[in-house]
Protein backbone atom coordinates (compact mmCIF):
# COMPACT_ATOMS: atom_id res chain seq x y z
CA UNK A 1 0.00 0.00 0.00
CA UNK A 2 1.48 3.35 -1.17
CA UNK A 3 2.48 5.99 1.45
CA UNK A 4 0.28 8.72 1.97
CA UNK A 5 1.83 12.07 0.97
CA UNK A 6 -0.29 14.19 2.73
CA UNK A 7 -1.02 12.51 6.44
CA UNK A 8 1.47 10.29 8.38
CA UNK A 9 -0.83 7.39 8.66
CA UNK A 10 -1.44 5.18 5.99
CA UNK A 11 -4.53 3.94 4.46
CA UNK A 12 -6.32 7.41 5.93
CA UNK A 13 -10.42 7.64 6.47
CA UNK A 14 -11.32 11.29 5.99
CA UNK A 15 -15.01 12.15 7.90
CA UNK A 16 -17.22 13.83 5.81
CA UNK A 17 -19.38 15.49 8.61
CA UNK A 18 -22.19 17.17 6.04
CA UNK A 19 -24.49 19.05 8.54
CA UNK A 20 -22.74 18.94 11.56
CA UNK A 21 -23.85 21.56 13.26
CA UNK A 22 -21.88 23.25 16.22
CA UNK A 23 -23.97 21.96 19.17
CA UNK A 24 -23.29 18.39 17.46
CA UNK A 25 -19.92 19.00 17.26
CA UNK A 26 -18.30 18.03 20.59
CA UNK A 27 -19.75 14.70 21.07
CA UNK A 28 -19.04 14.00 17.21
CA UNK A 29 -15.17 14.77 17.78
CA UNK A 30 -14.95 12.66 20.82
CA UNK A 31 -16.32 9.72 19.16
CA UNK A 32 -14.43 10.24 16.19
CA UNK A 33 -11.41 11.29 17.54
CA UNK A 34 -11.29 8.50 20.19
CA UNK A 35 -12.17 5.58 17.14
CA UNK A 36 -8.50 6.83 15.67
CA UNK A 37 -10.10 9.40 12.82
CA UNK A 38 -7.03 12.17 12.60
CA UNK A 39 -8.32 13.87 9.18
CA UNK A 40 -12.23 15.67 9.24
CA UNK A 41 -13.95 17.78 7.19
CA UNK A 42 -17.38 19.89 7.41
CA UNK A 43 -18.93 20.99 4.37
CA UNK A 44 -19.62 24.55 4.17
CA UNK A 45 -22.64 23.88 2.30
CA UNK A 46 -25.15 23.51 5.74
CA UNK A 47 -25.31 26.16 8.07
CA UNK A 48 -23.21 26.90 10.92
CA UNK A 49 -20.14 25.00 8.88
CA UNK A 50 -17.18 27.14 10.01
CA UNK A 51 -18.43 27.24 13.54
CA UNK A 52 -18.51 23.53 14.08
CA UNK A 53 -15.10 23.19 12.53
CA UNK A 54 -13.69 25.54 14.62
CA UNK A 55 -15.03 23.41 17.69
CA UNK A 56 -13.29 20.28 16.14
CA UNK A 57 -10.38 22.26 15.62
CA UNK A 58 -10.36 23.00 19.49
CA UNK A 59 -10.49 19.60 20.56
CA UNK A 60 -8.71 17.55 17.92
CA UNK A 61 -5.59 15.79 19.07
CA UNK A 62 -2.03 17.11 17.65
CA UNK A 63 -1.79 15.02 15.24
CA UNK A 64 -5.29 16.30 13.80
CA UNK A 65 -5.71 17.55 10.17
CA UNK A 66 -9.30 19.80 10.19
CA UNK A 67 -10.71 21.70 7.32
CA UNK A 68 -13.56 22.32 5.24
CA UNK A 69 -15.67 20.23 2.56
CA UNK A 70 -17.89 21.72 -0.83
CA UNK A 71 -15.05 24.31 -0.87
CA UNK A 72 -15.91 26.34 -4.18
CA UNK A 73 -14.24 29.44 -3.96
CA UNK A 74 -10.74 31.41 -3.00
CA UNK A 75 -13.24 33.04 -0.59
CA UNK A 76 -13.90 29.69 1.02
CA UNK A 77 -10.54 28.94 1.46
CA UNK A 78 -10.02 32.13 3.15
CA UNK A 79 -12.87 31.71 5.29
CA UNK A 80 -11.40 28.22 6.43
CA UNK A 81 -7.65 29.55 6.93
CA UNK A 82 -9.25 32.10 9.33
CA UNK A 83 -11.02 29.73 11.27
CA UNK A 84 -8.08 27.76 11.71
CA UNK A 85 -8.62 24.90 9.32
CA UNK A 86 -6.10 23.29 7.30
CA UNK A 87 -7.87 20.49 5.04
CA UNK A 88 -9.42 22.07 1.69
CA UNK A 89 -11.85 19.60 -0.37
CA UNK A 90 -13.49 20.06 -2.68
CA UNK A 91 -16.25 17.89 -5.24
CA UNK A 92 -14.45 19.39 -8.29
CA UNK A 93 -11.51 20.36 -9.65
CA UNK A 94 -10.88 24.11 -9.41
CA UNK A 95 -7.45 25.28 -10.23
CA UNK A 96 -7.84 28.92 -8.83
CA UNK A 97 -9.43 27.00 -5.11
CA UNK A 98 -6.15 24.51 -5.25
CA UNK A 99 -3.23 26.76 -5.71
CA UNK A 100 -4.92 29.29 -3.39
CA UNK A 101 -4.95 26.71 -0.66
CA UNK A 102 -1.30 25.34 -1.75
CA UNK A 103 0.28 29.11 -1.43
CA UNK A 104 -1.20 29.01 1.79
CA UNK A 105 0.84 26.00 3.42
CA UNK A 106 -3.06 23.85 2.93
CA UNK A 107 -3.81 20.62 1.97
CA UNK A 108 -6.06 20.28 -1.59
CA UNK A 109 -8.14 17.65 -2.07
CA UNK A 110 -10.19 18.33 -5.00
CA UNK A 111 -12.72 15.99 -6.55
CA UNK A 112 -11.44 14.61 -10.06
CA UNK A 113 -13.34 11.85 -12.17
CA UNK A 114 -10.99 11.98 -15.36
CA UNK A 115 -7.55 11.50 -15.82
CA UNK A 116 -7.21 15.17 -17.65
CA UNK A 117 -8.96 16.43 -14.21
CA UNK A 118 -6.36 14.61 -12.06
CA UNK A 119 -3.45 16.27 -13.51
CA UNK A 120 -4.67 20.18 -13.76
CA UNK A 121 -5.38 19.01 -10.07
CA UNK A 122 -1.70 17.89 -9.17
CA UNK A 123 0.10 20.88 -11.74
CA UNK A 124 -2.20 23.35 -9.73
CA UNK A 125 -0.69 22.29 -6.24
CA UNK A 126 -3.48 19.47 -5.08
CA UNK A 127 -1.77 17.03 -2.52
CA UNK A 128 -4.14 14.12 -3.13
CA UNK A 129 -7.19 13.41 -5.30
CA UNK A 130 -10.62 12.90 -4.11
CA UNK A 131 -12.18 9.98 -6.82
CA UNK A 132 -16.13 11.45 -6.72
CA UNK A 133 -18.15 10.05 -7.30
CA UNK A 134 -16.74 6.67 -6.52
CA UNK A 135 -20.03 5.46 -7.90
CA UNK A 136 -19.12 6.14 -11.10
CA UNK A 137 -15.15 5.33 -10.35
CA UNK A 138 -15.25 1.31 -9.54
CA UNK A 139 -12.16 -0.17 -8.59
CA UNK A 140 -11.31 -1.00 -12.84
CA UNK A 141 -11.29 2.67 -13.36
CA UNK A 142 -8.90 3.19 -10.51
CA UNK A 143 -6.51 0.86 -11.34
CA UNK A 144 -6.35 2.51 -14.77
CA UNK A 145 -5.85 5.62 -13.33
CA UNK A 146 -3.64 4.76 -10.74
CA UNK A 147 -1.41 3.18 -13.79
CA UNK A 148 -1.13 6.51 -15.43
CA UNK A 149 -0.41 9.05 -12.40
CA UNK A 150 2.51 9.70 -10.25
CA UNK A 151 3.00 6.43 -8.13
CA UNK A 152 3.45 8.67 -4.95
CA UNK A 153 -0.37 10.66 -5.97
CA UNK A 154 -2.93 9.82 -2.64
CA UNK A 155 -6.08 8.67 -4.22
CA UNK A 156 -9.21 8.35 -1.94
CA UNK A 157 -12.71 7.19 -3.78
CA UNK A 158 -15.28 9.12 -2.03
CA UNK A 159 -19.52 8.31 -2.19
CA UNK A 160 -20.87 5.26 -1.62
CA UNK A 161 -17.98 3.80 0.14
CA UNK A 162 -18.64 1.08 2.87
CA UNK A 163 -16.49 -1.19 4.76
CA UNK A 164 -17.39 -3.86 2.26
CA UNK A 165 -16.09 -2.07 -0.72
CA UNK A 166 -12.65 -1.09 0.67
CA UNK A 167 -10.33 -3.72 0.02
CA UNK A 168 -11.52 -3.94 -3.63
CA UNK A 169 -10.40 -0.11 -4.00
CA UNK A 170 -7.22 -1.09 -2.12
CA UNK A 171 -6.16 -3.59 -4.67
CA UNK A 172 -6.71 -1.64 -7.51
CA UNK A 173 -4.42 1.19 -5.97
CA UNK A 174 -6.71 3.38 -3.53
CA UNK A 175 -4.79 4.71 -0.61
CA UNK A 176 -7.66 5.75 1.71
CA UNK A 177 -11.64 6.98 1.62
CA UNK A 178 -13.85 10.03 2.29
CA UNK A 179 -16.35 8.53 4.77
CA UNK A 180 -19.81 10.08 4.18
CA UNK A 181 -23.19 8.99 5.50
CA UNK A 182 -22.13 5.69 5.79
CA UNK A 183 -20.87 7.37 9.17
CA UNK A 184 -22.33 10.21 10.16
CA UNK A 185 -25.78 11.28 9.39
CA UNK A 186 -27.03 14.85 11.53
CA UNK A 187 -28.76 14.08 14.27
CA UNK A 188 -27.38 10.40 14.52
CA UNK A 189 -27.46 8.79 18.54
CA UNK A 190 -23.81 8.54 20.21
CA UNK A 191 -24.19 4.99 19.97
CA UNK A 192 -24.48 4.53 16.55
CA UNK A 193 -21.59 6.97 15.49
CA UNK A 194 -19.35 4.93 17.64
CA UNK A 195 -20.22 1.33 16.03
CA UNK A 196 -20.00 3.02 12.90
CA UNK A 197 -16.51 4.19 13.27
CA UNK A 198 -15.39 1.12 15.31
CA UNK A 199 -16.27 -0.91 11.87
CA UNK A 200 -14.72 1.42 9.89
CA UNK A 201 -11.57 2.03 11.98
CA UNK A 202 -11.20 -1.92 12.18
CA UNK A 203 -11.80 -2.52 8.55
CA UNK A 204 -8.99 0.03 7.90
CA UNK A 205 -6.93 -2.03 10.45
CA UNK A 206 -7.37 -4.94 8.35
CA UNK A 207 -6.15 -3.68 5.52
CA UNK A 208 -3.33 -3.10 6.61
CA UNK A 209 -2.76 -6.20 8.31
CA UNK A 210 -2.90 -7.37 4.88
CA UNK A 211 -0.49 -4.86 3.30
Amino acid sequence: MANDAFHPFPCPLVAILRGLTPDEAPMVGRVLFGAGFRMLEVPLNRPGAIEAMRILIEMAPDDAVIGAGTVLTVADVEAVKDAGGTLIVSPHCAEDVISHAARNGMIALPGVATPTEAYRALDAGARGLKLFPAEMIPPPAVKAMRSILPADTPLLPVGGIHTQNMAAYIAAGATGFGIGGQLYQPKVEEATLKRSADAFMAAREKLLQGA
